[in-house]
C-alpha cells in the first residue's frame, strides 16, 4: 500500500470509550493476568490506532512504525517462551490480545497474527536453537517484520497442489517460484516460504530480504484491509542458505499447524469487531432521535441489539472453551475450523445490521462498520474460507472428505 502519504493522516476528534459486552459474566472466568493484558492492549489500541485508523484506511496507509508499537507491548508471539523475547503467556491471553486489535482494525491484527503465528511460530516450532536464538527475539521486539508464504496465484484452498519448488545446489538451495495474497509482505525483512523440494515434499525455508532473486511487489486496488500491507514473493533462483531450512518437520501438516494457531488468533480476533460494531449502534440507538424519541425504542433495533448481544455470547463462551483446550495441548482443526468460522460469519452479520441501523452515517469514516465490514470480507478468505472450515467439519462428521 502507499507509504508516501502520511501528511494525509488526520486524527479523529472522536474519543474511544469502548468497553466490552460481557452479558454472562465472562470476566470471572479469567485471571488477573488476562485481565491486566486486555486492559493494556485496550488502552494501546485507543491511544495508538483508533484515532488514525479510519484515515489510514481511506488513505490505504501501511503505518510501518506500528510494527515497532507492537513489539514494545508484547503483541508479536505472546504465547512463545519468554527467553527468546516472547510473553510466555497462555492461549487465552493471546486470544484476548488478539480480540483487543481487531476491534480497533482487522488489518492491525492481520500484521500482529501474522508475525506471531505464521513466522514466529514455525520457526520456534519447525526451527533449531541457532535459528530460534536468531530471528525471534528481533521479531518479538518488532526490529524485523515477518510475512508466511504458502497461497500461489494458482493454489489457495490446495496448497500441496503448489509449484514453487527448491533444488539442491550442494551447498545451497536455488529457490523459484511465487506466492500471491501475502500479508505484510512488502516491508518484511523475513519470509517463511514453503516450497516443494526435488522429490515433492513440502519444507519450510527462512528467505530474508536482500537475498539475491528475491522480490515483494505490492498488491494495490484493495477495497479491504487498506490498512495492512499485502503483496506477492517472487522468487527468481534465489540461492538460500542450506541453514536456512527449517530441519524438525516437512509435509503439508507443517504449514497446517501454523494456520491452526492463527486461525484460533482470528476466532477472537474477529469478535472484537463484531463488538466494536455493536457497541456503535447500541450507543446511536440511544442518540439517534426519530418521531421525537431515540430510535432504541422502536421493537426492530431492539431485536437486532438482542441477536447482535446473544451471537457475541455465544462466540465469546466458544473461543473460550477452545482456548482452555489449546492451553491443555488438546484443541484439534475441526474444533479451530468451527470457532474461526463462526466468529466471522457472526462479525460479518453483525457488521451488517450496525450498517443499517446508523442510516446514511453507517456508510461514513464517523462510524467503523463499514471498514470492518470490507475488512472481514478477508477474514472470512483467508486461512481456509468460509466453505473449506465448513468441509473440514463435514469431514471430522461425516468421516468422508468432500474436497479430495
Amino acid at each position: 500500500m502507499n507509504t508516501d502519504n502520511h501528511a494525509k493522516i488526520q486524527k479523529s476528534s472522536k474519543q474511544d470509550t469502548f468497553e466490552h459486552p460481557d452479558f454472562y459474566g465472562m470476566d470471572s472466568l479469567l485471571t488477573e493476568e488476562h485481565i491486566m493484558v486486555r486492559g493494556a492492549v485496550r488502552d494501546f489500541v485507543k491511544q495508538e490506532i483508533s484515532p488514525y485508523i479510519e484515515s489510514w484506511a481511506q488513505n490505504a496507509h501501511f503505518p510501518l512504525e506500528m510494527v515497532k508499537k507492537f513489539g514494545d507491548i508484547g503483541a508479536f508471539g505472546p504465547q512463545l517462551p519468554t527467553e527468546y523475547g516472547c510473553g510466555g503467556m497462555d492461549y487465552i491471553s493471546y486470544g484476548l490480545i488478539m480480540q483487543e486489535i481487531e476491534r480497533g482494525d482487522s488489518g492491525m491484527r492481520s500484521t500482529a497474527s501474522v508475525q506471531g503465528s505464521l513466522v514466529m511460530y514455525p520457526i520456534y516450532k519447525f526451527g533449531n536453537e541457532e535459528q530460534r536464538k536468531k530471528y525471534l527475539p528481533k521479531l518479538a521486539s518488532g526490529e524485523w517484520l515477518g510475512c508466511f508464504g504458502l497461497t500461489e496465484p494458482d493454489h489457495g484452498s490446495n496448497p500441496s497442489g503448489m509449484t514453487t519448488n527448491f533444488k539442491d545446489m550442494g551447498d545451497h538451495y536455488l529457490l523459484n517460484g511465487a506466492k500471491m495474497w501475502i500479508s505484510n509482505a512488502p516491508h518484511a525483512d523475513v519470509a517463511v516460504v514453503w516450497a516443494k523440494n526435488e522429490e515433492g515434499r513440502i519444507h519450510g525455508l527462512i528467505v530474508e530480504r536482500g537475498m539475491e532473486g528475491f522480490s515483494t511487489p505490492t498488491t494495490h486496488g484493495k477495497w479491504s484491509l487498506r490498512a495492512s500491507a499485502t503483496g506477492e514473493l517472487v522468487f527468481d533462483n534465489v540461492k538460500v542458505p542450506k541453514e536456512n531450512l527449517l530441519p524438525n518437520k516437512s509435509g503439508l501438516g507443517a504449514p497446517m499447524m501454523c494456520l491452526d494457531s492463527a486461525r484460533y488468533g482470528i476466532a477472537w480476533g474477529a469478535i472484537g469487531a463484531a463488538m466494536d460494531c455493536y457497541e456503535s449502534a447500541r450507543k446511536y440507538c440511544a442518540e439517534r432521535i426519530q418521531f421525537d424519541k431515540p430510535i432504541g425504542s422502536f421493537q426492530l433495533q431492539q431485536k437486532k441489539l438482542a441477536e447482535m448481544l446473544t451471537e457475541i455470547t455465544k462466540a465469546q463462551l466458544l473461543n473460550f472453551r477452545l482456548g482452555q483446550l489449546f492451553n491443555e495441548g488438546k484443541a484439534t482443526t475441526p474444533q479451530i475450523s468451527m470457532a474461526k468460522r463462526n466468529a466471522v460469519e457472526t462479525a460479518l452479520n453483525i457488521a451488517r445490521e450496525a450498517r443499517q441501523m446508523h442510516g446514511g452515517m453507517g456508510i461514513t469514516g464517523e462510524y467503523p462498520m463499514m471498514r470492518h465490514m470490507a475488512n472481514l470480507e478477508s477474514v472470512v478468505t483467508y486461512e481456509g474460507t468460509h466453505d473449506i472450515h465448513l468441509l473440514i467439519l463435514g469431514a471430522e462428521i461425516t468421516g468422508i472428505p468432500a474436497f479430495k
